[in-house]
């Protein structure tokens, strides 16, 4: 069984809580990602996703004089890295979300995203057809 340890992303983007707005935007940008976690005093406080800054501006926020703390959500939901990936998956389903960050001793050392699950999705699809494939092939042999 893979635990959620084998397929986070280690390296996660963060930002300071009274960063503004357009900064954060700009820090997704260029680090390709779609959200921060939002770190207060060293730990994990929020996150603010593009989805949040698309609102944000929709709503009229200047993206100049708003600070992260104001549009980030303050419920961050996680996981610790000894969980198995399908307890991560079901919680995201459950709570709907996306991004789920990991903790171990309250301090942030990964996140797991839909695209880390998709990537486990994909290698057992691929593995099964390779052992699909290669029962044909022996099937085929033995006819001959």
């Amino acid at each position: 069984m893979l635990s959620v340890n084998d397929i986070m992303t280690r390296w996660v983007a963060t930002s300071d809580p009274e960063r503004s707005v357009r900064e954060a935007a700009t820090i997704m940008a260029k680090a390709h990602t779609g959200s921060l976690i939002v770190i207060v005093k060293g730990k994990p406080a929020g996150i603010v996703t593009e989805g949040d800054i698309s609102r944000a501006i929709s709503a009229g926020v200047n993206p100049d004089k708003v600070h992260v703390k104001k549009i980030m959500s303050k419920r961050l939901i996680t996981v610790t890295s000894d969980k198995r990936v399908e307890e991560a998956a079901k919680l995201m389903a459950e709570r709907q979300i996306k991004k789920l960050p990991v903790l171990e001793d309250g301090s942030l050392v990964g996140i797991v995203t839909l695209d880390d699950l998709l990537g486990v999705v994909v290698d057992e699809a691929t593995s099964l057809l390779q052992i699909v494939a290669k029962g044909q092939k022996r099937e085929q042999r033995t006819r001959r």
